[in-house]
């Protein structure tokens, strides 16, 4: 079984401290850093935008996980490259260019990552599975922060690592929404690779203990 890395969710943390908080992570054992960006259109949550990311990316040597929930991510992709990013995840249900977009993100010199809604089948992504670096299984419905995880998700890991196994792929899976120290065990079990944290990280004072709780 892989190392299991943990990716803070800033969509959680006090964004009147950014600064602070990325380094409070930092310093607590975070893997990765994830910037949930929203556009208003995709979901109904309006976030953050590259010139966020571009100020983050200095003050961090953590990779830069970068998540579009947007409904033009080909717009958006060069973007966030510049910015800093080193994944970029786009949404399957997003756009009917899924295998053009991922090309492209390549091509920018970032890993490319192909996300899924709950109710959106493994099948959607099937033929673009050779050509990602990571899949991220939404646990929960995207546009907000603190919801609760969607138990169905944890058999959509579990089929995802099968599907990896079958194809001799090396994807990394990620899993983003409700995300806490009850059910991360039985995810990284799954086959999940990367899990993303904002509640269960950034509302403890001991980030260092909430990282090590989730591992």
């Amino acid at each position: 079984m892989s190392k299991l890395l943990i990716a803070p969710s800033l969509l959680s943390a006090d964004f009147s401290r950014i600064r602070d908080e990325v380094l409070d992570v930092e310093r607590a054992g975070a893997d990765w850093l994830h910037l949930d960006v929203m556009d208003g259109h995709f979901v109904p949550n309006l976030t953050i935008g590259p010139i966020v990311a571009a100020a983050i990316k200095p003050h961090t040597k953590l990779p830069l996980d970068c998540h579009l929930m947007v409904s033009d991510p080909g717009k958006w992709v060069e973007p966030f490259a510049k910015a800093g990013a080193s994944v970029i995840t786009i949404h399957a249900e997003a756009s009917p260019h899924l295998d053009r977009i991922l090309r492209q993100i390549r091509q920018l010199g970032c890993q490319a990552g192909i996300s899924l809604n709950p109710a959106t089948p493994l099948s959607a992504i099937e033929e673009v599975l050779g050509i990602v670096d990571l899949v991220l299984v939404m646990s929960v419905n995207p546009g907000f922060g603190g919801q609760k995880f969607i138990d169905s998700s944890l058999d959509k890991v579990a089929k995802l690592s099968s599907i990896r196994r079958d194809i001799g792929a090396k994807f990394l899976i990620e899993v983003d929404g409700g995300v806490s120290a009850s059910n991360s065990k039985a995810l990284h079990s799954a086959g999940a690779d990367v899990l993303v944290a904002g509640s269960a990280i950034f509302k403890e004072t001991d980030r260092a203990k909430a990282i090590t709780a989730l591992r």
